[in-house]
């Protein structure tokens, strides 16, 4: 463990303050009680430092609300309890911590947060689905269902209904920091594929069709419909090309067999073949050329096999289907655009389950649920932002992102910190 720095958490403070003006952002979070007792700047800021220090539930919340520390900085001198949370969690709006995320993004384009995330001048938005937690027994109004079989204590199979909430992610992804722009909740009966689209129509609305250049899906995208949808908005897409029910697949698969590779570059210690074929047909819903990029990745790795180190040979093969205009870009770009949505796995889902309690359902209502979310979004990102823009510990490679952040929480405890608020 390594030693307590009691300026660990005012830093982070400054930082948030200084560059995104979170007093200011905390005002805004609100609910729509119209005497509350308790402030709701006090609850907003002590969930976003509940989120950003740790803490894995609204229980343990209510009992870090009794600390002086914790009380002076959210500016609140009392317990707040789990009920309250609750209750005022319900009665935000998931709209204006959406807003809040996009003030802060919008804050680090500006700033040249994302150049290291530009492929050839071009930044790319991941998007994909990810299912937040599920449930035999709680239900809301805005819970997804299915029909699922499991076996009785005789071990016989019995069918009921799971309750499920499950979001569209869109993702801005680079070799270090990764945000998340927007998320938009599934709704019964629909395929991801409509929840992206409105997803994007958002994004076009909120930060404009140039925030970024190039969208990237994986193969539950790669249809017709949806592929015309998003070129319509003014974006090109990098899907995965994996289904062999469509024809394009063989052709790529027979119009490449035994032809040299046209282009043969290394990435990561791997060396990339890579195959490119303009001018292909899609499908009938969509007419419009399209690009094929198939790429076949061969590398060496050294395995543990019985008392033996072994070096075995790798290989992957992939296909990506480019729509729209990007003719002018070599098929190593398009490869490296294609592999960069393995970033919203990585950098967003695994990430946010493993450390950051993504799974964990604190409160079953359907307002809690997005408010909540946004606000682990919010604090995901500004603390990224710290320990990856400002911070010289990670860059140093001194500490993990994980005990950074346990670092903050005993800043805490042993106290510095000046109240965020004061009223």
């Amino acid at each position: 463990m390594s030693k307590v720095d009691f300026k660990d958490l005012p830093r982070f403070q400054r930082y948030a303050d200084k560059m995104f003006h979170l007093n200011l952002l905390a005002g805004a979070f609100t609910d729509c009680r119209s005497c509350p007792k308790i402030p709701g700047r006090a609850v907003s800021l002590s969930l976003l430092l509940g989120e950003v220090t740790q803490i894995p539930s609204l229980f343990q919340l209510q009992a870090e609300t009794e600390l002086p520390q914790w009380q002076q900085w959210v500016g609140y001198k009392h317990r707040i309890s789990d009920d309250t949370l609750d209750y005022v969690s319900e009665r935000m709006d998931p709209e204006k911590l959406r807003r809040g995320a996009i003030w802060i993004n919008r804050k680090l384009r500006r700033g040249k947060a994302f150049e290291e995330n530009r492929i050839n001048g071009m930044l790319v938005v991941s998007l994909d689905a990810n299912e937040q937690f599920h449930s035999d027994h709680r239900c809301c109004e805005d819970c997804l269902t299915r029909q699922i079989t499991t076996k009785d204590a005789e071990g016989n199979p019995v069918k009921h209904t799971q309750y499920y909430h499950k979001q569209v992610y869109a993702q801005l992804s680079g070799p270090k920091l990764s945000v998340i722009l927007d998320v938009e909740p599934m709704r019964q009966g629909e395929e991801e594929c409509a929840g992206a689209l409105r997803l994007l129509r958002r994004l076009r609305e909120k930060y404009g069709p140039r925030f970024f250049d190039v969208v990237t899906v994986d193969a539950w995208y790669t249809n017709g419909p949806f592929l015309k949808a998003v070129v319509g908005m003014g974006w090109p897409v990098v899907s995965v090309l994996k289904q062999e029910r469509y024809d394009i697949y063989g052709e790529a698969l027979a119009l490449t067999k035994g032809h040299l590779p046209v282009q043969t570059v290394e990435r990561d210690g791997r060396k990339v073949e890579i195959w490119d074929l303009r001018q292909m047909t899609f499908t009938d819903t969509y007419t419009e050329p399209v690009r094929v990029v198939r790429v076949r990745e061969s590398w060496k790795q050294r395995e543990r096999i019985g008392r033996k180190w072994v070096i075995k040979e790798k290989e992957e093969n992939w296909i990506w289907v480019v729509a729209g205009d990007l003719n002018g870009y070599a098929g190593s770009v398009i490869r490296d655009l294609g592999h960069l949505r393995w970033k919203i796995e990585n950098n967003a889902f695994n990430e946010l389950t493993q450390g950051w309690g993504l799974t964990h359902c604190a409160h079953h209502h359907p307002v809690s649920i997005q408010v909540l979310l946004w606000i682990k979004i919010i604090a995901f990102t500004l603390f990224h932002a710290f320990a990856i823009l400002h911070g010289k510990l990670l860059r140093l490679g001194k500490v993990t992102f994980q005990e950074l952040r346990k670092r903050l929480y005993r800043s805490l405890l042993c106290g510095g910190v000046q109240p965020f608020y004061s009223g």
